[in-house]
């Protein structure tokens, strides 16, 4: 356990899962998928508790709070029933997107991988061992920014149930011990700006803190420049 504990360190690959609540799909205009839909982000973007997520040159970087699978078991093809067997735990993440360089390729049919990969663009937690969490798709997490609340949802409101997730993910790559999957985020994203003070935190249907997550907002000096 203390090896998969540190998947941020150890894992190969975060599995995105977009498009998994209504409202937040409604927001940003978008059709809800027939099947899981999902991308995927280096590991480079983790940022731990207590960092500083660093926002490109011209980027407008939205927050997306999440819950995480961690992976603990190496498995192809994993059906339904079988799904449970390979989730050591959890964890709770933010999915940051830098929105208008997102909406530019996708205009244009290109991949997000740039506006969902940049460097500490996954804010994340500590890893939540599976026993701690009696009902997963019964979880309560939220995101405030300067102690003002933006996203406060709950896990009983995903299309596409975690062991749907894992079932598709996995008929299409191997998922191996220390990979993350982000499962979708509930409506509420919206920007963060330098010098803001982001809180997230997950509890459980009976209202018992499983986890918190802080981080700052600096403006990132040189890199990327982002150009209409």
């Amino acid at each position: 356990m203390a090896a998969i504990s540190s998947f941020a360190r150890h894992g190969k690959k975060i599995v995105a899962i977009g498009r998994n609540y209504a409202e937040h799909i409604k927001e940003l205009s978008n059709t809800t998928p027939k099947e899981p839909f999902f991308f995927l982000k280096p590991t480079t973007t983790y940022l731990p508790s207590g960092g500083k997520v660093e926002i490109p040159n011209g980027i407008l970087c939205h927050h997306e709070v999440e819950l995480g699978l961690v992976i603990g078991k190496r498995g192809r093809d994993i059906s339904q029933a079988n799904a449970d067997s390979h989730i050591a735990g959890y964890a709770l993440a933010v999915d940051m997107t830098a929105r208008n360089l997102q909406e530019q390729v996708k205009s244009k049919g290109l991949p997000w991988s740039a506006a969902k990969g940049f460097d500490t663009f996954t804010p994340i937690g500590s890893f939540i061992p599976k026993s701690d969490v009696k009902d997963p798709h019964d979880l309560r997490l939220w995101l405030k920014i300067n102690g003002a609340f933006k996203q406060n949802g709950t896990t009983s409101d995903m299309i596409f149930r975690i062991p749907r997730l894992i079932e598709h993910i996995s008929s299409i790559m191997t998922l191996e011990e220390g990979d993350l999957v982000l499962t979708g985020t509930p409506a509420g994203v919206g920007p963060i700006n330098a010098g803001d003070v982001i809180e997230c935190a997950l509890s459980d249907g009976e209202g018992k803190n499983l986890a918190k997550l802080n981080f700052g907002v600096v403006d990132r000096e040189g890199g990327y420049q982002f150009k209409p």
